[in-house]
């Protein structure tokens, strides 16, 4: 199943523009957090990384929506793998990303 994760800073923000994108990109679930990345607490994370399971993708608009920096985002990832969840991120942005998504 693919599983759509989106996140914007502050309640004042809406999560449309991320939500089509990954509607268009075949996610049947989503969960979502209004909250800033630097935050370690976020809830909809949480709950999506309980419901993950082996053969699901999680998708992500972009992948600073994710990780609170590129060691937590790399992190996260390879706890994914271990488990048999995949990643994908809907848009690649930042030259410095490209070589860190090689390695998955």
């Amino acid at each position: 199943m693919l599983i759509g994760y989106v996140r914007v800073s502050t309640n004042d923000q809406n999560t449309d523009l991320q939500r089509n994108a990954l509607n268009c990109a075949g996610c049947e679930l989503f969960f979502e957090d209004k909250i800033s990345g630097t935050k370690s607490e976020r809830p909809g994370l949480k709950k999506l990384l309980r419901t993950l399971s082996a053969g699901d993708t999680l998708v992500v608009w972009k992948l600073d929506r994710l990780g609170r920096s590129v060691r937590h985002l790399v992190v996260l990832v390879e706890e994914l793998c271990e488990q048999g969840v995949n990643f994908s991120s809907y848009v690649i942005t930042g030259g410095g990303f490209l070589p860190l998504m090689q390695i998955f």
